[in-house]
């Protein structure tokens, strides 16, 4: 079955390209690479086995989206492509709308006049604005968005919300948090173009040198420790859940229906608190200062994930284990999951999860940072047998 991914060059799209072919779909990309990079391709090719059609296109040309879904006899589109920049989207505001909301309808439409019904719409935690209380359920009300961003989401939803009311569209709109990681192999992962935007590959090119420091934005905040509180989930556990949302999709009876799922892990832990851990994990300090608050940044957001026994989309972390590890409420310590497979077996083929990668120490070297799963081997201790980090 042919599926169509928007953007499915990028962090999330590639990520679920790999666990759609591992659930025995056929992903087919589109993407313009304006924020992500063509050696994704390669990446992609090496961990599936084969390659993964790919057509360089932007989203909002109707005409070729058309020949696209017609041509590759699509069956249903996850669609990712979108900007994606919290700051970014309040300067360029005009952009944004212009893309983000653009793109999806001209999808929709080549959609409907194809006759494809199936949707996974890539939303976000920002379209609950700034929430009273947290964790945020599918029910908390919706307040205007933070963010120029938080809004094209925002009005993403409603206009599937509407479509799904009176037209053959199949849709789910996926309220994700904060992905972070990358897959086993190393050979795909974040790979942001310029400065990084989002806060772990920001904390690991500063661990790496390739930042000065790191800024906080912003210790003012009414949290325990003034810094903002966001939920992390791991990328491949976010990518399973859009392939478990699509198999919902498909198998629903109805003609037309449309839903929302929060993915997340259900708990909260402050940006301090990730930077504090990673110095903790990686035996070292991060140089990092305190700025002025962003633009466009909630308080504190994370997810009440019940709903999504509903599509068993399966739980965050359950394959996941070890390295960054946080305080959470409720328990001594909670592992923010970075996904390791089975990490100290060797016996492994290219291709499978849990394969050795670049990122290991053999015996007699010292630490250093891994470049797959962000995990930062202590600097002080020299192995005496190879280690796996993930």
């Amino acid at each position: 079955m042919n599926i169509l991914v928007t953007g499915g060059a990028g962090f999330i799209g590639s990520h679920t390209v790999v666990s759609l072919v591992e659930a025995g779909f056929n992903p087919v990309i589109v993407d313009d690479f304006s924020n992500s990079e063509p050696s994704v391709l390669s990446g992609l090719k090496k961990i599936v086995g084969r390659e993964v059609s790919c057509h360089v296109l932007d989203c909002n040309n109707y005409p070729a989206m058309r020949q696209i879904l017609r041509d590759e006899k699509i069956a249903g589109v996850i669609h990712f492509a979108a900007f994606k920049a919290v700051g970014e989207s309040m300067q360029e505001p005009l952009a944004y709308y212009r893309n983000n909301l653009g793109s999806l309808l001209t999808l929709v439409d080549a959609m409907l006049a194809e006759g494809i019904s199936n949707l996974i719409f890539s939303s976000s935690c920002t379209v609950y604005g700034e929430p009273d209380t947290s964790p945020v359920t599918e029910q908390t009300p919706i307040k205007p968005a933070a963010s120029v961003y938080g809004n094209t989401k925002q009005v993403g939803e409603e206009i599937l919300r509407d479509v799904s009311a009176v037209k053959p569209l199949k849709s789910l709109s996926l309220r994700y948090f904060n992905p972070i990681g990358a897959h086993p192999s190393a050979l795909i992962g974040e790979l942001p173009r310029g400065v990084p935007s989002n806060l772990v590959p920001f904390v690991t090119q500063t661990a790496a040198g390739l930042r000065e420091s790191l800024t906080i934005f912003g210790n003012d905040y009414p949290t325990p420790d003034g810094t903002c509180i966001r939920d992390f989930i791991h990328i491949m556990d976010l990518a399973e859940a859009h392939v478990a949302a699509l198999q919902y999709a498909l198998n629903k009876s109805e003609s037309s229906f449309y839903d929302t799922f929060n993915l997340g892990t259900g708990q909260g832990n402050t940006v301090l608190e990730l930077v504090k851990t990673f110095e903790k994990v990686s035996g070292k300090p991060l140089p990092y200062s305190i700025g002025p608050r962003r633009e466009g940044d909630v308080v504190a957001v994370w997810a009440d994930v019940k709903n999504r026994a509903n599509y068993s989309a399966g739980k965050p972390g359950v394959r996941s284990r070890k390295r960054l590890r946080m305080p959470g409420a409720g328990s001594s310590v909670y592992r923010l999951y970075l996904r390791h497979d089975e990490p100290h077996r060797k016996s492994r083929s290219p291709g499978q999860r849990g394969v050795r990668p670049l990122h290991y120490r053999r015996r007699g070297e010292r630490g250093g940072l891994c470049t797959g799963c962000c995990f930062a081997w202590p600097e002080s201790r020299t192995y005496r047998e190879d280690r796996f980090c993930c």
